[in-house]
C-alpha cells in the first residue's frame, strides 16, 4: 500500500527552520535528495533528523546515473542503503536518464528510446533494487533535444518499468514541459501512464523560454496548465500522494503552503476515487 499520503513538500535547507518551528499540518510528507544529506552531521544533520521525526520521508535521487555507460557506483549504493534504512525512508525514486560518464554531468540527459536501452536500463534498475533491498521508482524526465529513437517516450517508459518491474514516479510538470518541447498532447500521454505503478507524484513550476520551449527549473509557481493536468490525472486514476517541488527562488513557507493547499483541494475533490500507494 501507499506508505505516504496527501500532499508533500521538498525539504530544502532554507525552509527547515520554518518547518520545524511551525510544523504545518498541511504537509503530509517531505522529500530530500539523499546525496545532499548522506553523512551530514552537526546542526544541519540534527535539524534534518528532527524534521524526519515529524514527517514521513521519501527520497528522490540525483546521481544514480541509471542510463549511464559506466558501471553503477556500488560504494554509493551501499551508503544509500544505509541512509534509507537509518532514516526509515518510505520510498526512493530516481530519474529515468543518465547524468555522468567518467564524472558527474550535473544535468539529466535523455536516454535513446530503443529496445537495447530498455534492456540495459532495466537490468541496472534490477541491480539497484537488489542492492538496496527494496523496490524503487523511476521518474519521467524533462528533455530539450532527443537522440534518434525507435519508440515514443511513453512507450519507452512503460517498457522499462515493465521489464524492471519497478515503481513509477509520476512528474506532472515534466509531462507538460515535454509536450511543449516535443509537440505532443500531454493528455494523450497521461492516458497511457502505468498508473498501477505510481509511488507518488511531483508538481512544479518551470520557466517559459519561448512559446515553444519550456525549461524545467522548479523555480517558479506551478502554472494553471500543470494544475489542470494534475486534476485530469486525479479524475482518471484517483488520488495519489503528490509533492510540490521548489528548488530555487524559494519563497517564504506560507507561499509554499498555498500551493500545497491547492494539491489538497484537488485531492479532496476526487477523494472518492482515492487509491493506495504501492
Amino acid at each position: 500500500l501507499y506508505q505516504v499520503q496527501g500532499a508533500g513538500l521538498g525539504l530544502k535547507q532554507e525552509i527547515i527552520p520554518a518547518v520545524l518551528e511551525q510544523q504545518p499540518d498541511e504537509i503530509g510528507f517531505v522529500e530530500v535528495a539523499p546525496e545532499n544529506w548522506i553523512k551530514v552531521g552537526g546542526a544541519r544533520g540534527k535539524a534534518f533528523r528532527t524534521a524526519c521525526e515529524r514527517y514521513p520521508l521519501v527520497c528522490h535521487g540525483l546521481s544514480l546515473n541509471i542510463g549511464g555507460p559506466t558501471p553503477l557506483d556500488t560504494d554509493f549504493l551501499q551508503d544509500l542503503r544505509q541512509f534509507l534504512d537509518t532514516h526509515q525512508v518510505l520510498v526512493y525514486t530516481e530519474h529515468l536518464s543518465y547524468c555522468g560518464d567518467s564524472g558527474q554531468l550535473y544535468d539529466l540527459m535523455p536516454i535513446p528510446f530503443t529496445q537495447e536501452a530498455v534492456r540495459y536500463v532495466a537490468a541496472r534498475i534490477q541491480q539497484v533494487q537488489d542492492t538496496l533491498g527494496r523496490r524503487i521508482g523511476m521518474e519521467n524526465v524533462s528533455t530539450y533535444a532527443m537522440p534518434q529513437s525507435e519508440m515514443s517516450e511513453i512507450e519507452f517508459l512503460n517498457a522499462v518499468l515493465d521489464e524492471a518491474d519497478c515503481g513509477y514516479h509520476l512528474d506532472i510538470n515534466n509531462i507538460f514541459v515535454n509536450a511543449i518541447n516535443h509537440c505532443f498532447d500531454p493528455y494523450e500521454y497521461l492516458q497511457q501512464i502505468p498508473a498501477e505503478r505510481i509511488m507518488y507524484a511531483h508538481v512544479a513550476g518551470h520557466y517559459q523560454e519561448t512559446p515553444e520551449l519550456r525549461i524545467d527549473t522548479h523555480g517558479e509557481d506551478v502554472l494553471p496548465e500543470v494544475w489542470q493536468l494534475l486534476e485530469a490525472a486525479y479524475q482518471q486514476y484517483g488520488v495519489f500522494p503528490t509533492l510540490l517541488e521548489r528548488d530555487f527562488n524559494i519563497p517564504p513557507l506560507a507561499s509554499l503552503l498555498n500551493e500545497v493547499a491547492q494539491i489538497h483541494t484537488l485531492q479532496q475533490k476526487y477523494h472518492t476515487k482515492n487509491k493506495d500507494v504501492a
